[in-house]
């Protein structure tokens, strides 16, 4: 598909490594909790495939354990066996025939793995339904509802390093045009980071280089097995929100290693570490951590958090706060939300042809061809 010119900042090409992403919208990575044994269905499908239709530049499936005892929950994706391929590449198929381009989340749960779906009352899950016991950096739970996991040794952080090149690997072969790594929301890379999680006495912890030395030996591994031309994004959660927890200092300083070990974009996120933790939700909250580490770290960044309003998107990347502006929830209520904030900002834009009769006068019909590898 070729491009088409746009005027505002929201609609213009990103180019990381070979791969271009038609505009600045992404889809964040988001748990459905509707998988067996971690294989994706028609459900995954249908939902990312209506978020492709609607016009998003990039989506990132959701965590997808990189073994089964890095799961969240029993009903988490899966990319953890040769198995679950074909079905993934079947999806990477349909975004890539929206001109979309398609990413996958590589996740550990870590300590707060072994729980039931959010929407089935959120407990830990019992022996007899599936449960298993979690690991961390230390034998330390999150709350009182979750295990107390079992601290990792050596050999298992070896195995864990190495569970996310194979991912990696079957990333590459389901088509994938990039990887994320997971390193945020109290899961495993984040509890190695954060001093709240991270009690070790070894090579593993204490000091800020000990704490990151997990995530970079995942970073280094995943670059290894990823090809040169396609680009590796690290999610993080910028700051704890608790004192005493991990700093948004502490991302820039992290965000520059990155940048200095392959890392071509960093989706900045923040909390789930700390129960405890108060968040000053509001809109754009998280913004102002992707301006730092883009602006102190000179690195990529894309910002995430109750981002919701078509100007508030395009000044966003415009003033160089982020590059991309990735939606959950509201691309949740309305798929066609890229589609949408177009038309009020009264650019030009590719509906699907099917749809076209719907769409503003200016638009035209987008072909359903798929976009070429590497292109």
């Amino acid at each position: 598909m070729k491009a088409i010119f746009m005027s505002h900042p929201l609609f213009t090409p990103l180019q990381l490594r070979s791969v271009e992403f038609a505009n600045r919208i992404g889809v964040s990575p988001m748990c459905q909790y509707s998988c067996q044994d971690g294989f994706a269905t028609d459900w995954h499908l249908v939902h990312l495939g209506s978020r492709a239709q609607g016009g998003a530049g990039l989506i990132i499936v959701e965590a997808s354990a990189v073994v089964p005892k890095g799961r969240i929950s029993i009903g988490d994706l899966g990319i953890w066996k040769d198995e679950h391929i074909p079905k993934l590449a079947e999806i990477v198929q349909f975004i890539h025939s929206q001109g979309t381009r398609a990413g996958i989340q590589l996740a550990h749960a870590g300590r707060k793995g072994s729980m039931t779906a959010p929407f089935a009352g959120e407990r830990l899950l019992s022996p007899a339904e599936g449960g298993w016991e979690p690991v961390a950096p230390s034998a330390i739970a999150f709350s009182s509802d979750y295990a107390v996991p079992k601290a990792l040794d050596l050999a298992g952080i070896a195995a864990v390093v190495e569970s996310f090149v194979a991912a990696t690997r079957r990333a590459i072969a389901a088509g994938f045009d990039f990887v994320e790594i997971h390193g945020a929301h109290g899961y495993l890379l984040h509890e190695f980071l954060s001093p709240l999680s991270n009690h070790r006495t070894d090579a593993y912890g204490g000091s800020f280089e000990n704490r990151a030395r997990l995530i970079l030996e995942v970073v280094d591994a995943v670059r290894r097995e990823l090809p040169a031309h396609l680009p590796l994004f690290v999610r993080i959660s910028a700051t704890d929100w608790v004192e005493g927890g991990w700093t948004v200092e502490e991302s820039v300083q992290l965000a520059r290693l990155f940048r200095e070990h392959g890392v071509d974009l960093v989706d900045v996120s923040s909390a789930g570490l700390a129960a405890t933790a108060k968040i000053p939700v509001g809109p754009g909250y998280q913004v102002e951590f992707a301006a730092k580490i883009r602006r102190e770290a000179n690195i990529p960044t894309a910002a995430v958090g109750m981002i919701t309003d078509a100007h508030q998107a395009d000044a966003i990347v415009g003033q160089g706060e982020a590059d991309l502006v990735l939606l959950a929830r509201e691309l949740l209520r309305d798929p066609y939300w890229p589609m949408h904030a177009a038309a009020t900002l009264e650019e030009p834009t590719s509906w699907p042809a099917q749809y076209l009769r719907a769409a503003p006068r200016h638009s035209t019909a987008r072909a359903s061809v798929a976009v070429p590898e590497g292109s």
